[in-house]
């Protein structure tokens, strides 16, 4: 077993009920002059105005308009409306979007220069702002990562910030607060964290630790997510959805994700294709390329899965596993091909460029990809 470090959240608190605990963790933090950083559903779906009856004191300011995929120019807007009030805390509620958003703001609440320039790893080194993540998705995992990702819209790509500043003091995950989430926006997050387990765990980084988070996160998420896609209200699907999604970000945030996401990341920056929706249409494709990489992990899931017998070899196993995953997204309404997203195939040589430069990502996947080879995988997408 080689020597790792695990990373996550000063603080976890999960299941029903847990968001009743938020006005205690801000006591316990001495937040008493807040900012809530949330999107516009989350406002209008009643789910802010109950967070808000749980906090003794009204916030300094309600940032509720962060919008999907957001661009840096956005935040940096964002920063200049935060330092002007005299804050001691964030409180992030929503999507992957409105908290990567809240975890960058936090973190640069007291830093001069553009947020733009801290595109990368370990540009920061402190946070002044404690910051608490309240999920209303299950499917990104940043309550529980190092990691914050924007657009670049000069380069047409998304891109990411990585820093230990970047973890929350505390995170709620409570089921209950992802009643509300639309059934596309269910499927698209639920893909992305059934992703982050899968290639969290075949990453040449994985170890005993986030392969048994991985495994759990594949398991609940597979057997559930039709059922909270289906029904919203179902909460016991609600319940094991966030519990995966927890447990697939605690995986993927140190075992890292690999050449699924280093592939979605042009499609989110170039044609504003929501990270659910790109990690879902390359899955299969990337898979594929690099099942002779991973034959034992990906036979473990199929087993682990259950869609395979006994008397399978690892090729049919896996070949079952590749399409029990393209039911799973059909099932829960996503397109099989980019051309669905009218994306043009003629394009496939700059995303191919684009990709190849996301090495942070590149070189946790189990087959080391060539620019001829990303481009023959997103060609297969189409």
């Amino acid at each position: 077993m080689k020597v790792s470090e695990f990373k996550t959240a000063g603080k976890l608190i999960t299941g029903l009920g847990a968001i009743k605990a938020l006005a205690d963790e801000m006591a316990h933090l001495s937040i008493t002059d807040y900012v809530i950083v949330t999107d516009k559903g989350v406002s209008s779906s009643g789910i802010l105005d109950h967070v808000l009856s749980l906090i003794p004191f009204a916030p300094s300011l309600v940032i509720n308009d962060i919008p999907p995929e957001p661009e840096v120019e956005v935040i940096e807007a964002k920063l200049r409306l935060l330092k002007q009030k005299n804050v001691n805390g964030i409180i992030a509620l929503g999507g992957g979007s409105a908290i990567d958003s809240a975890k960058v703001l936090a973190a640069t609440y007291d830093h001069e220069g553009s947020v733009k320039a801290l595109f990368g790893e370990n540009t920061l080194s402190q946070r002044q702002l404690p910051l608490i993540a309240i999920p209303t998705t299950a499917g990104t995992g940043s309550e529980v990562t190092n990691i914050a990702i924007l657009s670049d819209t000069e380069a047409q790509m998304k891109k990411g910030i990585v820093s230990h500043c970047l973890l929350p003091d505390v995170a709620i995950v409570a089921p209950e607060m992802t009643k509300t989430c639309p059934s596309s926006i269910t499927a698209a997050s639920g893909i992305d964290a059934f992703v982050h387990a899968l290639e969290a765990y075949i990453s040449v980084n994985a170890s005993p630790i986030t392969d048994a988070l991985a495994e759990k996160a594949l398991k609940l998420i597979f057997n559930s997510l039709i059922h909270a896609y289906n029904n919203g209200e179902n909460l016991s699907a609600r319940e094991d959805m966030a519990t995966g999604s927890l447990m697939a970000g605690l995986a993927f945030g140190n075992a890292g994700v690999g050449a699924v996401h280093a592939l979605a990341y042009p499609l989110g920056g170039r044609f504003h294709l929501s990270h659910g929706m790109s990690n879902a249409v390359m899955l299969p494709h990337v898979l594929n390329v690099n099942a002779p990489f991973c034959q034992d992990k990906l036979y473990c899931v199929a087993k682990l899965l259950k869609v395979c017998e006994r008397h399978n070899s690892k090729e049919e196993a896996i070949a079952l596993l590749l399409t029990a995953v393209e039911k799973l997204c059909r099932d829960v309404g996503i397109p099989s091909s980019l051309t669905h997203f009218n994306i043009p195939p003629s394009c496939v040589s700059e995303l191919a460029e684009e990709a190849s430069k996301v090495t942070r990502l590149l070189r946790n996947n189990p087959k080391q990809l060539s620019i001829e080879e990303i481009e023959d995988i997103y060609r297969l997408a189409f």
